[in-house]
């Protein structure tokens, strides 16, 4: 790696995993041998104003990024190194996990209970627009748990292409679709509970169906105020245009594990195109095969970490409150 200016240096964490002879993920901290502090946040983003191209390398090099050791203690900190990095904001538009907006910029994190893991995912891909780039922040660690497991996912797809080539391959020809119903309002108790009024940032029925139409998406208005709502067919399986890599690109077992509440059966929540629901043994298997390749990051406050949407799916594990992790999305 470059000396990145002699400023950071990249260190060791008891989580990384060593795949194809590199680390997972990347881990940055500041310099102590250097002649320039960090003394606050500013100079921080003003380093990395200054070393974006070195960040993307990296980035691009290794799927994830953790930034430990940094200035950064609120969410005023973290929007001014999500500034600082230099990415249009994505909003948050057809995504299922309840959030509370902070600044322009940031927000919160699923704030699902607690006691409900989220399973691994790559970030809206349940929609036809995706971010590129995810940003974490921990403004609160954990005393324990609340980690946020990250998975290598043109890994996964060899993996499961090598054990289940059958399956792979109908996910490749047949791709696949995803059924919600939304509440009106959010629901706190369900980790996917984001009404339609802030799936589609609108109280306007109008509005929230014209947006369903621009995604593709079939919808029905259910008693209640409720709105049911099925994707256009997507993929499962992308090529990584930078990598050249094959990308297990879904939120297959998100949904299937975690899409489940009194409105929603997880089941039914993730089929194949033609209606074809997922086989349970394989999910098992998917399950375990994520859980074999993750690297479970063990916040402390402060830290950052970048996340390439495209080469890495991320995840949540249960944990006592308080913990508080904030998020920004990327183009």
């Amino acid at each position: 790696m470059s000396d990145c200016a002699d400023q950071v240096k990249e260190v060791r964490i008891p989580e990384q995993k060593e795949f194809d002879q590199q680390v997972f993920p990347l881990v940055l901290t500041p310099n102590p041998d250097s002649d320039s502090k960090f003394e606050t946040a500013q100079d921080a983003f003003d380093w990395l104003e200054g070393q974006r191209g070195f960040i993307s390398q990296q980035l691009l090099k290794y799927g994830a990024i953790l930034f430990r050791g940094f200035p950064f203690k609120d969410a005023q900190d973290f929007d001014g190194f999500v500034t600082s990095y230099g990415v249009e904001p994505l909003p948050y538009v057809g995504g299922a996990a309840p959030r509370t907006q902070i600044t322009s910029k940031v927000f919160t994190a699923n704030e699902a209970p607690p006691d409900q893991q989220i399973p691994f995912h790559h970030e809206m891909a349940q929609v036809p627009t995706s971010p590129s780039i995810l940003f974490f922040f921990c403004e609160v660690a954990p005393a324990s748990g609340g980690q946020t497991p990250l998975a290598l996912s043109h890994l996964v797809y060899n993996v499961m292409l090598e054990k289940h080539p059958q399956f792979v391959k109908d996910l490749e020809q047949k791709q696949v679709q995803y059924t919600r119903v939304l509440p009106e309002d959010d629901d706190p108790s369900s980790a996917i509970g984001r009404g339609w009024k802030s799936t589609f940032l609108t109280d306007d029925e109008s509005v929230a169906e014209e947006r369903c139409r621009e995604q593709g998406t079939f919808f029905e208005w259910l008693p209640g105020g409720c709105l049911k709502t099925v994707t256009a067919v997507l993929p499962a399986i992308k090529q990584n245009e930078r990598t050249g890599k094959k990308i297990w690109f879904n939120s297959i077992i998100a949904a299937y594990r975690g899409w489940q509440d009194s409105r929603n059966s997880s089941k039914q929540a993730i089929t194949f195109s033609d209606g074809t629901p997922m086989p349970p043994e394989i999910m098992d298997d998917l399950e375990k095969t994520l859980d074999d390749l993750a690297v479970d990051i063990t916040w402390q406050k402060g830290d950052v970490i970048l996340v390439d949407n495209k080469q890495a799916l991320h995840a949540r594990r249960t944990f006592p409150p308080p913990r508080r992790i904030l998020a920004s999305l990327g183009e």
